[in-house]
């Protein structure tokens, strides 16, 4: 490749490269905010914003491909800087990119076939640069991927669809979840929230937050299953509220469960959302655990999202 248009290629890299660290406007785009979906619009974005989160949340496959795009580009800039030395490595055949690019592979991996190296004090400055770089490289892949491993998390189900029906006598909204891991959650403890639009005297709209009074919210050893009992009486929200008010409200509700996993001997959180449209009022939940012939408890997952009308 001649010197020209190598300084051409790296001219094109180098304003890329800025385009990607210099913050600017994003487009709009469609996220996921739990079960909901939301568009964003006029936030400052650039490579390293909110570098740590994205690298957490994106998927492995992202993730791992992410990795191999960046050492792949990383490799091809360093084999134009190294292009631009006059016979910087030995061995390598002159005007062979791809020679300098394996070269920077082998530098980059800590490889070091012996079969090509450094010759001149421009080689030798840029495979210094080079192994630094590997070196601060690897330090952060290893400690993501640590990360992503170790980060705890509950392995909940939450039931798709919240019920309302007569619980010791008086409505009640439940909500079940399930433990799949099948381990203890010591001092398990669950919140249940009402999300609502809500206006201030002056005639602005506003997102509220009430919180719902749960019958049993805590749980000292969660390993099974664990139903939300909410008393809808006169004090909750829902008090008065038909099936037709329910469903055609904008209401959502949140579910979140937090204690202690004594496998990893860390907190865990896990949360679940509902819009007022996945309620369904006069049914139950069917059963998922039951003691067979020999006494054995079972509990059956398939039917954690099972409901059925409730009996009169």
């Amino acid at each position: 490749m001649a010197p020209g248009k190598i300084r051409k290629h790296l001219k094109r890299l180098l304003v890329k490269a800025r385009a990607i660290w210099r913050p600017h406007k994003s487009r709009p785009r469609v996220r996921n905010l739990g079960a909901g979906r939301i568009i964003t619009e006029g936030l400052e974005t650039n490579l390293w914003t909110d570098f740590y989160h994205n690298a957490m949340t994106v998927t492995w496959p992202a993730f791992f491909g992410a990795l191999a795009a960046a050492f792949a580009a990383f490799n091809l800039l360093f084999a134009l800087v190294y292009s631009l030395g006059q016979g910087p490595i030995a061995n390598a055949r002159p005007g062979s990119f791809s020679d300098l690019f394996f070269f920077s592979v082998e530098t980059m991996a800590g490889v070091g076939y012996g079969y090509m190296y450094p010759q001149t004090t421009y080689g030798h400055a840029i495979a210094t640069s080079e192994s630094f770089l590997s070196l601060v490289s690897l330090a952060v892949m290893t400690g993501l991927v640590f990360a992503r491993f170790s980060r705890p998390r509950a392995r909940l189900i939450f039931a798709r669809n919240p019920v309302i029906a007569t619980h010791n006598g008086a409505p009640t909204l439940m909500v079940r979840i399930a433990n799949a891991r099948n381990n203890f959650i010591s001092d398990a403890s669950a919140k249940l929230w009402i999300i609502r639009s809500a206006h201030s005297k002056e005639g602005r709209r506003l997102t509220g937050f009430q919180q719902m009074r749960l019958e049993r919210s805590e749980n000292p050893i969660f390993a099974l299953s664990w139903t939300l009992f909410h008393v809808i009486d006169a004090d909750s929200y829902l008090s008065g509220m038909s099936a037709e008010d329910i469903a055609a409200s904008e209401m959502n509700f949140v579910v979140t469960i937090s204690g202690l996993d004594e496998t990893s001997a860390q907190v865990v959180h896990a949360r679940s959302r509902y819009a007022a449209q996945d309620l369904r009022v006069g049914h139950e939940f069917v059963d998922i655990i039951s003691v067979d012939e020999d006494g054995m408890r079972r509990i059956d997952y398939a039917k954690i999202h099972d409901t059925r009308p409730a009996a009169v």
